[in-house]
């Protein structure tokens, strides 16, 4: 009978252990040694409490339950007549027990209920009374859960010996309720998983730091201060100040040039990093001379108005007056042709 039972119970550990999937808890198989007291009930004809011993095997099948393939022995000594002096009723029980933890993440110790199904086989005085009966098991305990290659249990409730019978002794006794605390401690084998860290994947990199993904980046290595398009790559990033135009011979600011001038600041706080050139440009009406001062006060004017608005001064290069040397068109040099708003233009050429 003690070898079916041990057949079933393994059989069955093995199946509820494939079928749990990687826990946050520790899983392995450990091997346990047990010392306690068995209380043995009044009904066993006066027999004295008895020492505990016992080993098991076992594993935790899920953060809340597990199972136990257990045995263990107890002597309890009976004073029967004709017999002279103390005798043994020895007690050999297998319990296959199943655990239920009443666990919380990061708790040291579980507080559990524990019920058990298995046999107890007796014998008495070499034979007077011998056999087994079914058994049962009700308890509670609690158990650390450190992580570590040894834990501790302790443990108590009630063992029920079914109905006997035996006309050697003094015919239908019935069955016993004995009581029991024990002390177990519990050797793991093995040592625990390796915690599964989630490989990093594309879209969690960033490998350049230029703010998009590796997955998406098409130019993985761009470099610190460059302007960076939605596909990683560098942008040239142009600021157009056409529109900045200056009265005839005048190099303040007109309304409308003001309103352009507001959009570049608000261009130049979105890129921090970005560094520009004022260049002022004429058209090719006047003498060279001429317009190369002309271009220099209205670059001083557009340069100041940006460090007016908090624009810092590092980021900006010139101001620099260009003149009449590089025109967008080609234009005859006298009036009224040689007037292009087109070459009439001050510019903020990016420089990263």
């Amino acid at each position: 009978m003690k070898k079916n039972l041990l057949g079933l119970a393994l059989l069955s550990a093995v199946g509820f252990s494939q079928a749990a999937a990687a826990q946050e808890f520790d899983d392995r198989w450990y091997i346990s040694g047990t010392l306690g007291v068995l209380g043995t009930d009044d009904d066993r004809l006066g027999v004295s409490n008895s020492e505990l011993y016992g080993v098991g095997i076992g594993k935790r099948l899920s953060e809340n339950f597990g199972l136990e393939l257990s045995y263990d022995q107890a002597s309890p000594t009976l004073d029967i007549n004709p017999v002279d002096g103390d005798v043994n009723w020895d007690l050999n029980s297998i319990f296959l027990n199943a655990r239920y933890y009443f666990t919380k993440d990061g708790r040291a110790w579980d507080p559990y209920i524990v019920g058990g199904l298995g046999a107890t086989d007796h014998n008495v005085v070499d034979g007077l009374y011998e056999g087994a009966e079914w058994a049962a098991k009700l308890g509670v305990g609690i158990e650390t859960d450190r992580r570590k290659r040894v834990d501790f249990r302790v443990e108590g409730g009630a063992r029920y010996d079914s109905h006997t019978e035996n006309d050697n002794i003094v015919g239908d006794i019935g069955g016993f309720v004995d009581l029991y605390a024990a002390a177990s401690i519990l050797v793991k084998l093995g040592d625990l998983a390796a915690p599964v860290v989630a490989a990093p994947t594309c879209d969690t990199l960033d490998g350049d730091n230029d703010g998009v993904n590796d997955c998406n980046d098409k130019c993985p290595n761009s470099e610190a201060g460059q302007t960076i398009g939605a596909d990683g790559c560098p942008v040239k990033l142009s600021i157009d100040l056409k529109g900045v135009n200056f009265d005839f011979d005048k190099a303040t600011l007109r309304p409308d040039a003001v309103a352009i001038l507001d959009e570049a600041v608000a261009v130049l706080a979105k890129y921090p990093e970005l560094r520009v050139e004022v260049a002022g440009h004429t058209d090719l009406c006047g003498k060279d001379t001429y317009n190369q001062g002309l271009s220099q006060r209205r670059s001083q004017t557009v340069y100041d108005y940006l460090t007016s608005k908090g624009i810092d001064a590092g980021r900006l290069a010139g101001p620099n007056g260009y003149g009449e040397s590089r025109p967008l068109e080609a234009t005859e040099q006298t009036s009224p042709a040689c007037k292009s708003e087109t070459n009439r233009r001050t510019e903020l050429n990016v420089q990263n």
